[in-house]
């Protein structure tokens, strides 16, 4: 999964995040269809400075967390606003790491191409600004887009968020995720807080934001945060199913 970040991976325009942020890194790059769930890969941490935010600590812009792997034949498009690529009059996709800028680019895509209705999410590794990252997936809901993730797509750590964002949800079988727990510049991560600390609730509520129950919410949090920081899990589209409802 991700880290804390902003508020909530995504659309209150701006929630708040948990304390810090994590890269799996560069270290391994893996075969497309990624190793077994069972096994990890290795990652290092990036920690940022944070500051308090609406009574949440919240990293710094410039925080990044994502999950390296061999990239995906990525769209030419038509057009190209930061990270996204404009497929059609309906559709545009995600081919690389959000960042700062990516909000913006999003609304700029938009609004040069207002009938745009589908992102698809194909080659997605994470995210080098956690609280851009988050606003963006409210955005994403906010307008209504749905999302898609193709045979051979790939969502990873901080994007998982942005799939979640998505007002209708589907994946392809072929399709691979991978999630993680956060940590913290100390090197804590969700488990060892408090289950009502801010940098708990800011993920649950950013859950909640994108449709899930309380029940799901916290179920889905708790699996991604079985797995240590330094490992990644990487799940089908169907296992990513049993988490979260395609609609």
């Amino acid at each position: 999964m991700r880290l804390p970040a902003s508020l909530a991976c995504c659309l209150a325009l701006v929630l708040a995040a948990p304390a810090c942020a994590q890269q799996l890194g560069y270290g391994a790059v893996m075969d497309r269809a990624g190793p077994p769930a069972s096994q990890t890969v290795t990652v290092t941490e990036i920690i940022e400075d944070v500051v308090e935010e609406d009574g949440f600590a919240v990293p710094l812009a410039g925080s990044d967390r994502f999950v390296a792997a061999a990239p995906a034949p990525l769209p030419r498009g038509t057009a190209s606003y930061g990270p996204f690529r404009v497929l059609d009059g309906t559709r545009a996709a995600l081919v690389g790491p959000t960042d700062e800028r990516s909000p913006a680019a999003f609304l700029a895509m938009l609004a040069a191409h207002p009938g745009i209705a589908m992102l698809e999410l194909v080659e997605c590794p994470g995210t080098e600004d956690d609280r851009a990252n988050l606003r963006l997936g409210r955005l994403i809901r906010a307008r209504g887009l749905s999302t898609h993730v193709p045979e051979g797509g790939s969502v990873r750590s901080g994007a998982v968020e942005l799939f979640l964002a998505g007002l209708h949800r589907r994946a392809d079988p072929g399709a691979e995720f991978a999630v993680h727990a956060w940590a913290d510049e100390d090197g804590r991560e969700a488990t060892d807080y408090p289950a009502t600390a801010p940098e708990n609730r800011a993920y649950l509520e950013y859950y909640r934001e994108m449709g899930m129950t309380p029940a799901e919410a916290s179920a889905f949090y708790a699996m991604t945060n079985s797995v240590p920081n330094a490992s990644a899990r990487w799940l089908t589209a169907a296992e990513m199913g049993r988490w979260v409802r395609y609609e």
